[in-house]
C-alpha cells in the first residue's frame, strides 16, 4: 500500500480489524445462504504526511449507486443541516443570486433548506434511490460521481458555486487529489468550500474505532486535512469543533490563489494535535489497546445479559454498528434483533453477523430488557426517543465511547 495523499511507502499499521463485508450491504432473506465477500479493514498511518487510511478495497460504485442510508431519518442530523444552512447564509452573504452546490447530497436533507430560502441549489448525489427522494422533495439533484468532468459540466450549466458543501463525504473518497480537485473546479474564485469529517483526535482519543469500515478510505487531522486541500488549489482558512458523529470537524477553505491567511482556531487546533501526539507517529499507538479494551467489556456485559436470561436487542443498524457486530463477535444469541427507523433496512439482516433488522415497533410488542444503541453518537436524541421504554423498566446500553447504561425512567 502507498499513501494516497503523497505517495510514500512508509506505511505503519495502527489497527487490524480483521475482515469483514462491506458495511452497508444489508442482506435479504434469500441472500442469507449465499457466501459474503469479506475484506480486510486494516488502518495504517503514512510515516510522511500523517494521513490515516485503510486500502482502496472497494469502489464508491459498488457502495454507493443504490444507498441504504437516508440522513432524513434523524431528527438531529436534519436539525444540524439547518443550522448550518443558517450560519452559511450570513457567513458567505448568500441572497437570491448565490448559487450553493452540495456534493454527496444524499436525499436532499440539507439542501432543502437551502431551497426553501429561494437561493438556486444543486446536489450530486451518486445513489439513484436517494437522489429520487431528493428529487421528491423538491431539490435539484444530479445522479453522478464527481469528478473533474462532471465539475466542468455543472459549472458550465450552472455557473460556478458562491459555496460548495462536501459534507460526510471527504473521507469516501479513494482518488483524493482527483476529488479535491473536483471540489475546487466546482468553485467561484471567491467562494467557499464547507467540508464536515470525523475527527481522527476523537477516532483516536476515544477508541471510536466502529467509524472505520470500507467505505471510509482516509480518516483526517486539521494537519492532513490542510495538506489534502492545499494538493488540491484550497486553502484551509477556519475550522470548527463539531459534536456530531462523535466529534467531527468543520473546514472552511478558499481557493488558494485568494491569499486567504488561516485563522486563529486552525493554529489553536493544530497546536492541540501537536501536544496529543498527533503530528508523529507514536501518537496513534493507543487506538489498538482502546479498541480491544471497548471490545471485551461489551462482550462481558451481554454475557452476563445472557446468563441472567436477560432479552438483549439493539437499535439502529448504521454502517458503524456493523464494524462494531463484525469485530466483537457478536451474533444472534447475544443480540436477538436489531430495528431501524428507515423501512428500506426492514426485513434484511447485518452484513457478515446477519442480525435481523425490524420496525422500531417491535421494541414495545417484545419489551426487552435491554437495548443496546448502535449509533451512540446520537445519544441525547435516541434516549429521547426511547423514552416509552420506562413503561417496562428497559436499559439502554451505548458501547462507546465508554460502555454505559441508562435506567430509563419517565421523562428521561
Amino acid at each position: 500500500m502507498t499513501c494516497r495523499l503523497c505517495g510514500s511507502s512508509r506505511m505503519h499499521s495502527i489497527l487490524d480489524l480483521g475482515a469483514t463485508p462491506p458495511c452497508e450491504k444489508f442482506l435479504t432473506a434469500d441472500e442469507l445462504d449465499a457466501p459474503e465477500v469479506n475484506y480486510p479493514l486494516h488502518l495504517r498511518l503514512c510515516q510522511d504526511c500523517l494521513l490515516l487510511q485503510i486500502p482502496a478495497l472497494i469502489t464508491p460504485e459498488e457502495t454507493f449507486t443504490e444507498y441504504a442510508y437516508f440522513s432524513s431519518f434523524s431528527d438531529s442530523w436534519v436539525d444540524h443541516a439547518r443550522r448550518f444552512v443558517d450560519e452559511a447564509t450570513h457567513r458567505v452573504g448568500l441572497d437570491g443570486d448565490s448559487f450553493v452546490v452540495e456534493v454527496a447530497s444524499n436525499d436532499g436533507y440539507l439542501l432543502t433548506h437551502v431551497v426553501e430560502a429561494g437561493i438556486a441549489a444543486l446536489g450530486i448525489e451518486p445513489s439513484i434511490n436517494v437522489g429520487d427522494a431528493a428529487r421528491r422533495r423538491g431539490v435539484p439533484t444530479l445522479s453522478a460521481f464527481l469528478d473533474e468532468q462532471v465539475a466542468a459540466q455543472v459549472r458550465a450549466h450552472h455557473g460556478p458555486a458562491d459555496l460548495v458543501v462536501a459534507n460526510n463525504v471527504y473521507a469516501h473518497i479513494p482518488d483524493l487529489m482527483g476529488f479535491t480537485q473536483s471540489l475546487r473546479g466546482l468553485l467561484a474564485d471567491d467562494g467557499w468550500l464547507s467540508i464536515e469529517v470525523h475527527y481522527a483526535r476523537n477516532l483516536v482519543a476515544l477508541g471510536q474505532f466502529d467509524t472505520i469500515y470500507h467505505e471510509h478510505f482516509q480518516y483526517y487531522t486539521v494537519l492532513s486535512a490542510m495538506r489534502a486541500l492545499a494538493a488540491g488549489g484550497l486553502t484551509l482558512v477556519d475550522v470548527e469543533m463539531l459534536p456530531t458523529h462523535g466529534g467531527s470537524l468543520r473546514l472552511w477553505a478558499r481557493p488558494a490563489e485568494m491569499g486567504a491567511a488561516p485563522s486563529h482556531r486552525v493554529a489553536t487546533a493544530l497546536a492541540a494535535e501537536e501536544e496529543a501526539g498527533l503530528h508523529r507517529v507514536d501518537g496513534y499507538l493507543d487506538l489498538r489497546p482502546r479498541t480491544e479494551t471497548i471490545r471485551h467489556e461489551l462482550l462481558q456485559y451481554l454475557l452476563q445479559c445472557r446468563a441472567r436470561g436477560e432479552r438483549v436487542v439493539g437499535y439502529g443498524a448504521p454502517g458503524k454498528g456493523n464494524t462494531l457486530l463484525n469485530y466483537c463477535g457478536i451474533r444472534t444469541d447475544l443480540l436477538e434483533y436489531t430495528v431501524d427507523r428507515n423501512p428500506y433496512k426492514h426485513g434484511r439482516f447485518t452484513p457478515g453477523t446477519r442480525i435481523p433488522i425490524h420496525d422500531p415497533e417491535q421494541l414495545d410488542k417484545d419489551r426487552p430488557d435491554v437495548i443496546v444503541v448502535l449509533p451512540w453518537n446520537l445519544e441525547a436524541e435516541i434516549t429521547e426517543q426511547l423514552g416509552y421504554a420506562a413503561e417496562w423498566g428497559a436499559r439502554l446500553v451505548y458501547p462507546l465511547p465508554t460502555l454505559h447504561v441508562v435506567e430509563l425512567t419517565e421523562g428521561n
